[in-house]
């Protein structure tokens, strides 16, 4: 069985702290069971490797997450990336496509999909060992996992299955999906004895490649991302759970709880204040986390969140936070701060310098032992200084060892990389007529081969003289 965690999302609902780079998941709220902070996507890892199921698991995320993906799971989990966002069904279509032809699996076996954000115990996770087996007794199409409803909510979908009288199998055969019904019809499919639809399934691989040759879709790998802008994007419960004539559900009766809100979300948090403030005594059920580095004082105000990062501040009721979704804007908007496979970056300011020119002043906190990749930019210059550690830095086929207090000046058009001997903090101010990632000209080499690639053209300007 190969297990396929899907990662994204637009990171509207946990605003500001979440953007369109750093989703719910990568959010560090939760408490290890050693007592560290960890991320859900940390967590799911690592409750999948607990089972023994991480060293069959792969990430499909967009390639702008990849970098902060394996930056929380490091280099043990594959990671399969889109192209452009387009829905969990093309998502999932694409990990086939790469299975298929890319790692040549057997078409027999079982694909589990399920979202990196899910919070249960462990225990959980064991079930994911019986979809394999419950895939060959029925021989359903697909096998999901439902939990029994802890109260009605519009908030789910439910499954209903059909009703049957001392079934002894660990699963249920199901007669029909409910996508998010109002409360009054939630406590009707409860007393039916419907499910929470927990967003995980399983099918063999042989399944979804004959669904995407019957759609006219690719199902090799390169063929399927050379068309991936051109595909639909939707869910894979609207385009094929929700038609499938055969399917059935494992029910679990545990914890499972969606984070997907700062109304469920801050239940899980265990302290009160995360990050610079106080809230009073008087302020019941009160939520404040802050990123920024200036205190916020919260008084008398209870069942409230405030959240503050440099995307932004909300102050919100817990019970209507959601509305946050409706309220931002679907303009494109710069992410203020991201974490990066080297480190973290902060915007402090941007601006327009002149008609056509800008500026943008960020704080980068490179890890020890990390670089930024060589590279060189056409439409920008940057001016560097370095506010604490060393490293070694590269300018147009040099090498200088820097330290705090020095300024570096990059020229447009410059080639350059920096890696940290020790953590590195510096203040990068951009200039320049188009400041975005498409002016990042990379050079496909390693640090070590950019290093050695240096020293070899210096030695030739030394034996030229």
């Amino acid at each position: 069985m190969r297990i396929v965690l899907l990662s994204g999302g637009s990171g509207k609902r946990l605003w500001p702290l979440s953007n369109g780079i750093r989703s719910k998941a990568f959010l560090k709220f939760l408490k290890s069971k050693d007592g560290v902070m960890e991320s859900m996507i940390q967590r799911v890892c690592k409750q999948l490797d607990e089972v023994g199921l991480l060293q069959s698991t792969y990430i499909v995320t967009h390639e702008s997450q990849a970098e902060i993906t394996q930056n929380h799971v490091g280099n043990t989990v594959p990671i399969i990336s889109e192209s452009h966002k387009k829905g969990t069904f093309t998502a999932i279509a694409l990990a086939a496509s790469y299975f298929h032809s890319e790692l040549t699996t057997d078409l027999n076996e079982t694909i589990c999909i399920l979202p990196v954000d899910t919070f249960v115990e462990t225990s959980f996770f064991q079930l994911l060992h019986k979809f394999p087996q419950v895939l060959s007794h029925s021989q359903a199409d697909i096998a999901l996992l439902g939990t029994s409803p802890k109260h009605p909510s519009n908030q789910y979908g439910y499954i209903l299955p059909v009703p049957q009288i001392d079934n002894k199998s660990d699963y249920l055969v199901i007669n029909q999906f409910v996508e998010k019904p109002d409360e009054e019809k939630a406590v009707r499919l409860i007393h039916a004895n419907a499910l929470w639809n927990c967003g995980i399934f399983a099918f063999s691989l042989k399944f979804i490649l004959s669904y995407l040759t019957d759609k006219g879709l690719p199902i090799q790998y390169d063929e399927f991302r050379t068309h991936y802008e051109q595909l639909p994007e939707i869910s894979f419960d609207h385009e094929v759970v929700e038609k499938i004539r055969h399917a059935v559900v494992i029910p679990y009766d545990g914890t499972w709880n969606d984070l997907g809100s700062w109304d469920t979300l801050t239940t899980h948090i265990e302290s009160n204040v995360l990050g610079v403030g106080q809230i009073s005594n008087n302020s019941m059920n009160t939520h404040l986390v802050n990123e920024l580095s200036y205190p916020i004082q919260v008084i008398d105000v209870s069942n409230i969140i405030v959240a503050a990062s440099p995307d932004g501040i909300l102050v919100a009721s817990k019970n209507k936070s959601n509305q946050i979704k409706e309220r931002l804007t679907y303009t494109q908007q710069r992410p203020m701060y991201e974490e990066k496979r080297w480190g973290t970056y902060r915007v402090l300011d941007q601006s327009k310098v002149e008609k056509d020119s800008e500026s943008i002043v960020k704080k980068i906190e490179l890890l020890s032992g990390k670089n930024i990749s060589y590279h060189w930019h056409q439409k920008r210059k940057e001016i560097w200084t370095i506010l604490s550690g060393t490293g070694d830095f590269i300018l147009d086929d040099k090498i200088y060892r820097i330290q705090t207090g020095d300024v570096l000046q990059i020229p447009f058009g410059a080639k350059h990389g920096v890696k940290a001997t020790t953590p590195l903090e510096f203040i990068e101010i951009q200039i320049g007529s188009e400041l975005s990632e498409e002016d990042i000209i990379r050079i496909a080499i390693t640090w070590e081969d950019s290093v050695q690639l240096t020293r070899m053209k210096s030695d030739e300007s030394v034996e030229g003289d």
